[in-house]
């Protein structure tokens, strides 16, 4: 029950200071955070973050298909071959083609 009131009253206060801030801070938030992430900087890290994801999850499905082989299910060791060969459908998560 205390957990409870404590999460009850932390809501409550966030609520009212929020009910302060109004429409106008949000907008200017969300015009910050929208500048941010168009800037050139950023746009070309997150793009750097996700190819080495890309490069890390090969590499990671490469050492799991050596080390469990045939016993595999068909569908995702169809998946590590297209991995492996580059095949692999490409999206367009954290690049800029959007």
């Amino acid at each position: 029950m205390r957990y409870r009131l404590i999460f009850i009253t932390g809501a409550l206060v966030g609520y009212v200071l929020g009910a302060r801030a109004g429409r106008e801070r949000y907008e200017q938030l969300r015009a910050v955070a929208q500048k941010l992430a168009q800037n050139p900087a950023v746009r070309n890290t997150a793009e750097a973050a996700v190819l080495q994801g890309r490069k890390s999850a090969a590499k990671a499905a490469d050492t799991v298909s050596s080390k469990v082989g045939d016993r595999l299910p068909d569908a995702l060791a169809h998946k590590v071959r297209s991995l492996r060969n580059g095949n692999a459908p490409e999206d367009d998560w954290g690049t800029s083609n959007t």
